[in-house]
């Protein structure tokens, strides 16, 4: 009878592990998670297929803007990597690219900053058209390359500072909705040859966002922590992108009942899969688009960090210096009042609703 028993308690056992896996993210994890708050992407940078094909390189004074000193606790590094290697399987890396990412890595820990340092922007990886300037490789070795790139980045960051985390990759979808799972699973495995404890971000399908959550299969890794981006209400947040087709129409205010509803939906989600699954989770982008009129951009500001807050999600905003920042790289100064929004004003629970002044537009998927 003992026997019988003993087998059945292993059986379930075997049963129970891998969710339990799942449900025990590190405390470093959920410490590191938190402290991110608040944060901002260096977006349009070395995400562009080239450094200055999106009329932004990064500048020296980009870093006195972070870290010590300043509110801002962390960085999303976005790196177009597939632009920059081999158009073979190898996928090697340029090595003065690398030199000069690398630079970038260590100014920021030295400003001690989280650092996130993803893959970004692999058109072919998602079956999306090539940017203007984006070389086209074999179709048969695309994935492959991917995995090349985090084999060697993974190498080279191997004795980094903890306070660099990866990012597998940036918003995954189209031909990736159905591959991400696997390829996750692959690229979580070379990174673990030679990073076994570094704190993973992993996002889900559909652009990172919130309601594909629940069809993301996590390896059973206790240094983890979840992404979603968040740009509703698409309409007003996209007004005016050039790169939107057709393009939005702009004077479109907010925060309306209607607007504050779409806002809170997708934190919702967020922060209930987070808990079902047991890792932390945190906003990797947020934001709204320079065309929006400047007051509905401060009270979007607003009204989003106060519902994150009330949902102890941390958030990192897209992004610093480009059609969306809060910095203007040519006079180089802040632009203050949408700093301020960002990070100076008190927090207050219900934000007060404005109504919008242009008819609303569907959302739509962020590109």
């Amino acid at each position: 009878m003992f026997n019988v028993l003993l087998h059945v308690l292993l059986g379930l056992l075997t049963l129970l592990l891998p969710a339990m896996a799942l449900g025990q993210a590190s405390q470093k994890a959920h410490e590191t998670a938190a402290a991110l708050q608040p944060g901002v992407n260096f977006g349009n940078v070395f995400d562009a297929p080239r450094e200055g094909d999106w009329g932004l390189r990064l500048q020296d004074d980009f870093f006195a803007l972070v870290g010590e000193g300043t509110p801002i606790r962390s960085v999303r590094l976005p790196v177009r990597w597939s632009n920059h290697a081999s158009p073979d399987a190898e996928a090697r890396i340029d090595p003065a690219f690398l030199a000069r990412v690398t630079l970038a890595v260590d100014r920021l820990l030295a400003r001690d900053v989280t650092v996130i340092l993803n893959q970004h922007h692999y058109r072919q990886l998602d079956g999306d058209a090539l940017d203007p300037g984006e070389r086209a490789v074999d179709a048969t070795v695309v994935e492959a390359r991917f995995l090349a790139i985090w084999g060697q980045l993974s190498q080279h960051f191997a004795g980094h500072s903890p306070r660099l985390l990866f990012e597998i990759y940036n918003e995954p979808h189209g031909r990736l909705n159905a591959r991400w799972n696997a390829l996750l699973a692959q690229a979580h495995a070379v990174i673990r040859k030679h990073n076994p404890d570094r704190l993973l971000v992993i996002g889900p399908t559909h652009w990172n966002a919130a309601h594909a959550l629940p069809a993301l299969r996590l390896p059973a890794d206790s240094q983890l922590i979840l992404t979603v981006h968040h740009y509703e209400p698409f309409a007003f947040t996209h007004q005016g992108a050039t790169w939107v087709q057709p393009t939005l129409p702009t004077r479109v205010g907010c925060c309306s009942a209607a607007q504050l509803q779409a806002m809170r939906e997708p934190l919702d989600q967020a922060q209930a899969e987070a808990k079902r699954l047991g890792y932390p989770v945190f906003v990797g982008e947020w934001g709204s688009y320079s065309a929006a009129p400047l007051p509905a951009r401060l009270a979007h500001a607003r009204a989003m960090r106060t519902l994150m807050a009330e949902r102890k999600l941390p958030n990192v905003w897209w992004e610093l210096a480009s059609g969306f920042g809060f910095y203007d790289p040519i006079t180089r100064t802040l632009r203050p009042e949408l700093h301020a929004a960002l990070f100076d004003f008190p927090l207050t629970p219900s934000p007060t609703a404005t109504p919008p002044t242009a008819r609303p537009h569907p959302n739509q998927e962020t590109p």
